[in-house]
């Protein structure tokens, strides 16, 4: 590979999605597919609210909101 390498083991190992499928770990091609159904993935989440599936941009604010910064 040249340019930028994807590092999918050490992503996951950081990856908190509950989700099974095939981009874990894959962080722009997670990155894009969230971007394109106008969501965020899974790592802006908190694990008890990831846990939930509700990646919208209105969820997040809302969640921040509610419970300010969490990291």
């Amino acid at each position: 590979m040249t340019g930028m390498e994807c590092k999918k083991s050490r992503n996951t190992d950081f990856c908190n999605c509950s989700y099974p499928c095939s981009r874990k770990g894959i962080c722009c091609d997670c990155l894009q597919y969230h971007r394109q159904m106008g969501e965020l993935p899974a790592c802006y989440f908190p694990d008890d609210y990831e846990k939930s599936y509700d990646r919208s941009i209105e969820g997040f604010i809302s969640l921040y909101q509610k419970r300010g910064s969490w990291f």
